[in-house]
């Protein structure tokens, strides 16, 4: 994908309710939509937190004279879960409480409080626990599918669990010899169910992708949901989409 209909995307995804528009006006997979809006939330969430924050006492004011946790949240622009959150502490009441409560709203014995946690639960798409397991099913979906592809063309490997505890860090599949993969020799590769813009891309280099280029040479990385064309990595990673790996199996040696 080219920067700037990346950025077409990016910069319209507010809200949830953005997602399904951008999908059906776009014609683009609604899955994809929504790993972009995590990847931007988790960024702005990031970077307005400590701002929102300095803002707890107002928030709590709101609440007490009968504004709800979401409509509050919609006020910061902010989201849901961790409003609840900030207003929660500011209150003095204790984050494994808070946690308690949002796993479990049939313990809240005040009914406005229960049936607000409920609405922010429901509506943030990022920080609550279904979002999470959502998103924990992706990673889990898109490994999946790297090692189906690998076994399928006989191609033998480690793997993470494999080489727990024999490395400072490993990859997702540690191939058993080089493989020629589009005519790149790699000797691992290493699955990421998100998008590869800029930010992604430097994140998981610095985290993971250089430490393994050092560790065990030349290898891959696979975006499942795209990259941008203009990303820079270095030298002996390279990289690849869902389209690419589809379409490379006669590549592969």
């Amino acid at each position: 994908m080219q920067y700037h209909e990346f950025k077409k995307i990016y910069d319209r995804l507010g809200t949830p309710s953005d997602i399904k528009t951008l999908s059906q006006e776009l014609c683009l997979d609604e899955e994809l939509v929504t790993v972009i809006y995590t990847q931007r939330t988790v960024r702005e969430t990031t970077r307005a937190f400590y701002q929102v924050q300095r803002y707890g006492k107002e928030m709590v004011r709101d609440w007490e004279r009968g504004r709800s946790l979401l409509q509050i949240s919609e006020k910061a622009r902010f989201s849901p879960i961790l409003t609840g959150l900030l207003i929660f502490k500011e209150m003095g009441k204790s984050r494994k409480q808070f946690w308690s409560f949002v796993r479990n709203p049939e313990i809240i014995p005040d009914r406005r409080l229960r049936k607000e946690i409920e609405e922010i639960t429901a509506a943030d798409y990022v920080y609550s626990p279904w979002a999470n397991e959502v998103q924990t099913k992706r990673g889990i979906w898109g490994e999946v599918k790297l090692q189906g592809w690998l076994t399928e063309n006989n191609i033998t490997f480690r793997t993470e669990k494999d080489l727990r505890g024999e490395f400072q860090k490993t990859p997702d599949c540690l191939f058993d010899k080089p493989v020629m993969v589009n005519g790149w020799e790699c000797n691992w590769i290493e699955s990421k169910a998100t998008f590869g813009d800029k930010v992604e891309v430097n994140k998981n280099l610095k985290k993971q992708l250089a430490p393994y280029l050092e560790l065990f040479g030349q290898g891959l990385v696979v975006y499942w949901f795209g990259y941008l064309e203009e990303v820079e990595i270095p030298e002996g990673i390279f990289i690849m989409d869902s389209a690419l790996v589809e379409h490379c199996c006669d590549y592969l040696q």
